[in-house]
């Protein structure tokens, strides 16, 4: 199983290539999109760890040349400050999951072993498949959906409600407002 985890942060590239090893995985390591896409040819992995942002680029311009290039690899967007917006459009652009850092060794080898079928992107998905697959999925309301992406945050953050209003872009009291009013789960 061939992985290449393109990452800046080289101390985290090399713990996410060590704790891979361990499950199995023969990786490569890129921090930037030139070396991501040269190895991309060179080795053909199966997997792609990307995190969305290396030095001053986004990582979600590595995803359509990715996906052109190895139609039928798991890309997974690794990134410290989720949102969204970028999740949408990481998926809309092919990629096959999106997770939030720090990742756990058992959520990562999960979204690995995912199969396109579980997916909401494979190579063979057209977009009106996507559209469809994403109407039938058990919608969250907006509340809901920015309920979990501020729960993320904080757990990020370790509880930290200063760190995570400033990474929000929004006023602590807000947030707190925001944290005492759950909303209700439905369709």
């Amino acid at each position: 199983m061939k992985l290449l985890i393109v990452e800046d942060d080289s101390a985290f590239a090399n713990t996410l290539k060590r704790r891979m090893e361990k499950h199995g995985y023969n990786c490569w390591l890129a921090d930037n999109i030139n070396d991501a896409l040269l190895t991309c040819h060179r080795q053909l992995p199966e997997f792609i760890l990307l995190d969305m942002k290396l030095h001053d680029e986004s990582g979600l311009n590595l995803i359509i040349p990715m996906r052109k290039l190895l139609p039928h690899s798991r890309i997974i967007l690794l990134t410290g400050f989720a949102s969204i917006a970028t999740a949408v459009d990481a998926i809309k652009l092919g990629a096959d999951d999106y997770l939030t850092k720090p990742v756990d060794t058992q959520t990562l080898l999960s979204a690995l072993v995912k199969s396109d079928s579980n997916s909401l992107m494979s190579a063979s998905t057209s977009s009106a498949n996507v559209d469809q697959k994403i109407k039938s999925e058990p919608t969250l309301s907006t509340e809901q959906v920015e309920w979990e992406h501020i729960q993320q945050v904080l757990k990020f953050n370790n509880g930290n409600v200063s760190a995570t209003a400033r990474q929000l872009s929004m006023h602590r009291r807000t947030l707190q407002r925001k944290l005492q009013k759950k909303p209700t789960t439905g369709t």
